[in-house]
């Protein structure tokens, strides 16, 4: 099949997502990233528009780039203006760049509507500007904006502003799906009437994704004849995004056979994908096809037996490929082999045939009947396993523990209010034939107990103090009984290098929080500290 090329727009029309502000080092960044994916084509902006992008294009010539070629995007000229005298054709020049990208109108409703001149002056603008950066040495893609409801509106005018285009030297033709409304039979249709114009010059497709089809549509377009795609890594784009690279890459190479990047850069995926989420600071999508972190995760007891058995019979491809990995989880809906599976990635190896599988099986069930989940909380399912096993011996055991919140009045003052909450909490614990009790006070009784409880083990583990708790989650899971629903207790924690998740659930959410957090002590004390 004709070889493919990629066309990454999420420095520009990615940063138009609401929420995302990429800073120029963000954006010089991601670059580097996207060329060790093997990515052709990196539109980097629009150097007219604002001057963050004018000085991204002073910055990214001095980048070492391997394998892409960095584009620069903008319009054609203004009406009733020379191309030469139009400041955004002559900010594209400025920038040093010898391919850009130019969006023009070809749909003669937005030429009249929105740019308010006639068609002549919109087909003359195309032309002008087109001629006269590459007059100036420039390769020129054309982006025709609006071109499939153009097509529909009126299919000649929209045709005649390719014509233009490919008379006046544009070297790609890229058909665009700007309003994200066109089903993948009308892709179909103006692709194949592009390449029957365009005398051997490239086509591209560039879909948004306002009907969800974007993904659908660019592969449409694929097979109809498009050999330039364009989106952005995951999908990122104004209003419902842009088609994603993140989904189509893959799909073009294991399913379609086109060898858009490399096999060896086809594994980089999943990092480029979860890197650009976090430069974007947006949570990384868990669900997403082939990189999310869920995307060849097993659930189902009947699913993760299959799996056990033949790697393909619940997964179309091998997670390996893009970078990811099979992941099992372990629940209510589980069988015994997703204990098994699960005990085995923990370093522990249990057989089908242990009674202790079955065991921790229903011990699983009827925790999670009590609201306890261990899909995010896999340092709380890895204690249960090991607690299963006869040679477990816990750092340490609670005894007892008890929390006093108490409101006290004070005379106010100009810096203070007029009252105090106190909260303190006390614990008993044994550590081998040793039992502490000890006190502590906190911002609240949470923070009470995390204190009393450190209080009491440092003595015996003093590293413990580099563990940190960074996220605290309660979510009430019977709202109809009021304050006395049933809640879970979710907490991150850190010792700067590792991260774990632990659970607890009660009617108490003091209690919730107390197992939550003696299990975060307790896994770092058993998977990190050993030695004490």
């Amino acid at each position: 099949m004709v070889a493919v090329q990629i066309y990454d727009t999420t420095l520009r029309d990615g940063a138009q997502r609401e929420g995302i502000s990429f800073s120029g080092v963000d954006k010089l960044h991601i670059v580097q990233k996207l060329d060790e994916l093997g990515i052709q084509y990196i539109e980097g902006g629009w150097p007219g528009s604002n001057p963050k992008d004018a000085e991204f294009f002073s910055q990214v010539r001095r980048l070492s780039i391997k394998n892409a070629t960095v584009v620069a995007f903008g319009s054609t000229r203004r009406a009733r203006i020379r191309a030469e005298e139009d400041a955004n054709l002559q900010a594209l020049l400025d920038t040093g760049m010898r391919v850009v990208t130019l969006v023009g109108k070809n749909s003669i409703l937005q030429v009249t509507q929105v740019l308010r001149t006639t068609p002549e002056e919109n087909l003359k603008m195309i032309e002008d500007s087109i001629r006269y950066l590459r007059s100036k040495g420039l390769t020129v893609f054309f982006d025709a904006e609006h071109f499939f409801d153009g097509f529909k509106a009126d299919r000649s005018y929209a045709m005649k502003c390719l014509e233009v285009a490919l008379n006046a030297g544009a070297t790609a033709l890229v058909l665009c799906d700007t309003n994200g409304g066109a089903l993948p039979e009308e892709i179909t249709e103006g692709v194949k009437a592009a390449v029957a114009l365009s005398r051997d010059v490239q086509i591209g497709i560039h879909a948004h994704n306002d009907s969800g089809l974007a993904i659908a549509n660019s592969l449409a377009a694929v097979k109809a004849g498009a050999t330039q795609v364009q989106g952005t890594i995951n999908g990122y784009g104004e209003r419902c995004g842009n088609a994603n690279l993140s989904v189509i890459i893959p799909n073009l190479k294991l399913k379609m056979g086109i060898d858009c990047i490399s096999d060896e850069q086809l594994k980089k995926l999943t990092e480029v994908s979860r890197y650009i989420s976090e430069v974007a600071n947006l949570v990384p999508d868990p669900f997403m096809p082939y990189v999310g972190a869920s995307a060849f995760s097993h659930k189902g007891g009947l699913h993760v037996d299959a799996m056990s058995k033949w790697s393909e019979s619940y997964q179309h491809v091998d997670p390996a490929k893009v970078g990811n990995q099979f992941k099992v989880t372990v629940s209510e809906l589980s069988g015994k082999h997703n204990i098994i599976l699960k005990a085995r990635e923990m370093g522990l190896e249990l057989s089908a045939d242990d009674k202790e599988v079955k065991h921790l099986l229903a011990q699983v069930k009827k925790l999670e009947s009590m609201g306890f989940q261990y899909e995010q909380a896999e340092a709380s399912l890895e204690l249960l396993i090991r607690r299963a096993r006869p040679d477990y011996q816990p750092p340490f055991k609670l005894v007892d523990f008890m929390v006093v919140i108490e409101k006290r009045r004070r005379l106010p003052s100009p810096n203070n209010g007029s009252e105090d909450v106190l909260s303190e909490a006390m614990v008993k614990v044994s550590v081998g034939n040793e039992i502490m009790h000890c006190v502590a006070e906190g911002n609240g009784p949470v923070n009470a107990l995390d204190a009393a409880l450190r209080k009491a083990l440092l003595q015996f583990y003093p590293n413990l103090a580099k563990v940190q708790l960074v996220d605290y989650k309660v979510r009430i899971l019977e709202e109809s009984v009021g304050t006395g629903s049933q809640v879970r207790v979710l907490i991150e924690s850190t010792d700067g290098v590792n991260e774990w998740h632990t659970v607890g659930s009660s009617t108490n959410i003091i209690e919730a929080s107390w197992l939550a957090l003696a299990d975060s002590l307790e896994y770092w004390l058993v998977k990190f500290d050993r030695k004490g």
